[in-house]
């Protein structure tokens, strides 16, 4: 079965336009977890030589990650796309900030509302795709990326982050009722798999476990609604949780405490791969290119 099968059919995509709708107004106060991956993924650029031109932040949500990408590129174009126009609103800078990108020189950031897989974007358009936190939002990341290699040009680099299987492996745990209650995550391998399967070249892929802590459940349960993640899986429960139902999944989430404290693990992922030379048409048919010998 591919991928895409396995894949595909599980995600409630109104459910998580709602979800990062109502997280709009506050989501600068709930997003500390997103922008600390984001900070690791920028660290990881110091061993990329690339000089972009042309920059998106796929799923870019308020448009957070604009300030560091530009203070590191300060001569490429920057553009956000997300699919929650709410967020996208919410992330408009004021006049102040305007002034500040228009002195600078530099172009007005772009933000378009848009789906993770189909861009209104031309191809061979941008020189790096950065997205933090939005593959696993998808049923299927492949689309995703396979719309990514279509925006890059040859040579652009695409680099994200999202969430792999063992995040909030607690909170499934505690509840082990049949329901969906975290998102359905993919493998890292899987990941990788996918990125040669759209055509990129030299995919590296790398994995850590964060683990934050709480004094309770009802704390991660708030960091959750403020972030816009809470499940938006076909299969959650639709209905209230009663109150003996929830009574036991906080004693069975306590039987978890360690020195005093919660824990809520997060397996993050992060990969990035170069978009090659295509080495074959649309048709099918193979390129084969002839270098003219220099002369002795």
């Amino acid at each position: 079965m591919s991928a895409e099968n396995r894949l595909s059919g599980f995600v409630d995509r109104a459910q998580v336009g709602r979800a990062f709708a109502r997280a709009a107004p506050t989501y600068d106060s709930g997003d500390f977890f997103a922008r600390e991956i984001d900070r690791r993924m920028l660290e990881r650029l110091d061993y990329v030589r690339l000089t972009p031109t042309r920059i998106l932040d796929l799923g870019c949500s308020r448009g957070a990650s604009f300030a560091a990408l530009a203070e590191r590129y300060p001569a490429a174009q920057l553009c956000g796309v997300d699919l929650s126009a709410a967020m996208l609103r919410a992330g408009q800078p004021g006049r102040a900030a305007w002034q500040r990108w228009l002195g600078l020189g530099k172009p007005v950031v772009g933000r378009l509302q848009a789906d993770a897989e189909q861009l209104p974007l031309a191809a061979r358009s941008l020189s790096l795709v950065w997205s933090n936190l939005l593959l696993h939002w998808l049923d299927n990341p492949l689309p995703a990326l396979a719309e990514a290699h279509r925006v890059l040009e040859v040579g652009g680099l695409l680099m994200f982050s999202t969430l792999g299987p063992d995040t909030l492996k607690e909170l499934r745990s505690a509840f082990a009722d049949g329901y969906a209650h975290t998102q359905r995550f993919t493998d890292m391998h899987d990941l990788g798999d996918m990125l040669v399967e759209c055509g990129f070249a030299d995919p590296v892929m790398d994995m850590e476990t964060i683990t934050l802590t709480y004094d309770d459940l009802d704390r991660l349960f708030a960091d959750l609604r403020a972030a816009g993640s809470s499940s938006a899986m076909k299969a959650r429960r639709h209905g209230l949780t009663g109150r003996g139902r929830l009574a036991g999944v906080r004693a069975a989430y306590e039987a978890l405490r360690e020195g005093g404290r919660l824990p809520a693990t997060f397996e993050v992922i992060y990969g990035h791969a170069w978009k090659p030379a295509a080495r074959q048409l649309a048709d099918g048919r193979a390129i084969v290119r002839f270098e003219r010998p220099g002369r002795p």
